[in-house]
This record gives structure tokens, sequence and C-alpha cells, in this order.
């Protein structure tokens, strides 16, 4: 798998299309943190690790009635073009409704708290 942050967002957003509760991804330190933030900023309802060989990252998804509480999630920067931008120059998501999550020297966090802390980095994915 080239790309597993992509696919991690493609399951969820198939999964949603399903109408799926809940989905099972391969677990890595970097798609929990990004769950977290996810679970925060109230896109998904919980988490949990399941410790199996492979471990897996279990989601459970939030729906208003029936429909999905992400309308849009897209994958920002790619490995073949990476997607760097300053504090300054970090994206507003339908004009602050949603979220864009970033990784920077502190860690990953949205485009709002590192606009605050004024640290830019690499734009991984939008949502709203």
């Amino acid at each position: 798998m080239t790309d597993p942050i992509a696919d991690m967002l493609t399951r969820i957003r198939n999964a949603q299309m399903a109408n799926l509760r809940t989905v099972s991804i391969p677990y890595s330190k970097l798609k929990d943190r990004l769950a977290t933030i996810l679970k925060k900023e109230g896109y998904i309802d919980g988490t949990k690790k399941i410790e199996q060989h492979p471990a897996t990252l279990e989601l459970s998804l939030v729906y208003n009635g029936n429909v999905p509480r992400i309308q849009s999630i897209k994958r920002e920067s790619k490995p073949g073009h990476r997607k760097y931008l300053k504090a300054s120059e970090l994206p507003r998501v339908l004009n602050d409704f949603g979220v864009a999550i970033v990784s920077t020297s502190k860690g990953l966090m949205t485009n709002k708290e590192a606009r605050k802390a004024g640290v830019g980095g690499e734009v991984i994915c939008s949502i709203y």
C-alpha cells in the first residue's frame, strides 16, 4: 500500500455510503492520532484498538438520522505531490465550518490550532 492515509479516508467514505456504523482499518500511530482528532471535532463517535495480529483500529461513525456527519473527506497532500504551507497560508475549510488536519513539528493538529500556535506543516486532509 503506497498511501495508508488515503486508504483510511476511502474506507471511512465507503462505510458511510453503505450506512455502516463501524469501520475497521489497519492500525498505525498516525491513523490513531488522526482518528482522535476526528473524534474531538465530532466527526466520529469513538475509536477502539483491537489487539490481534495485525492490529486494527475500529471507528464508530456518526449519523444525523440517515445522513452521515462527514459530508466530504479529501486527501490534500499526496505521496507524489506534498502540500506544505505556512501558518498564515493554512486553508479555511468551508469558511471555518470544516477542518483541515495538519502534520506540524508539534504533532498532528487542526488548521485552527496550527494557526493559533503559529506553525505550518503538511496539510494531510480536509473534512466537512
